[in-house]
């Protein structure tokens, strides 16, 4: 199964739904990830305003 970005929230997944927001709209292409274990003591998780342990997209491309 394919890996998919939610257009949303960033959290790629598979499947048919985000399970971080419902959502059905993704992308299929990554151009970067970050993996947040903690997002409440992640700098990273926080800047990118991630509440939700999980691997996240930074930066994907339309399609």
């Amino acid at each position: 199964m394919t890996k998919k970005v939610c257009k949303n929230c960033n959290l790629i997944y598979e499947g048919e739904r985000c399970p971080g927001c419902g959502s059905q709209e993704y992308s299929e292409e990554i151009k970067g990830r970050v993996i947040v274990l903690d997002p409440e003591k992640s700098e990273i998780g926080q800047k990118l305003k991630i509440n939700k342990a999980g691997e996240y997209a930074i930066s994907k491309t339309s399609g």
